[in-house]
């Protein structure tokens, strides 16, 4: 398994995950390389993308891998391989996100994420439950 920066021959399969997506922040993915494409055996089975809060936190917008290729452990390593990304470009820490009923929690707590806040979004437009953040020092 391997993470590689999105290129603009991604767009279909990012696209078709990403649904948060339009093509101008496809774009910007592929411009700031903010994406990544998670590859198993020369396939593309899955998704990161980020963003770096503060010019100093890069924060996992998303991880998505496909349906079929889950619970087989490339959530963890394509995560340990973005966290070793952002470590040699010399970031100190990370930030991940999820809802509280989602199971991704676990994972993230199991790879040594911390819980550190999270927000409420009841009776507005993003209505959901909370979003919890947790954080890992590199």
């Amino acid at each position: 398994m391997e993470i590689k920066v999105v290129t603009g021959h991604d767009k279909e399969f990012v696209m078709g995950m990403d649904k948060h997506a339009d093509d101008a922040a496809f774009a910007n993915r592929v411009y700031t390389k903010s994406a990544y494409v998670i590859w198993e055996k020369g396939e593309r089975i899955g998704i990161i993308t980020h963003c770096v809060l503060w010019d100093t936190l890069p924060f996992m917008n998303l991880i998505y891998i496909k349906e079929e290729c889950r619970q087989k452990g490339f959530g963890m390593q394509a995560i340990l391989a973005w966290e070793a990304g952002m470590k040699r470009q010399g970031y100190k820490m990370v930030l991940v996100s999820t809802q509280v009923d989602e199971q991704a929690q676990h994972l993230y707590r199991k790879l040594g994420y911390v819980d550190c806040g999270g927000l409420v979004f009841h009776d507005t437009p993003f209505d959901q439950p909370m979003e919890m953040f947790l954080r890992k020092v590199l």
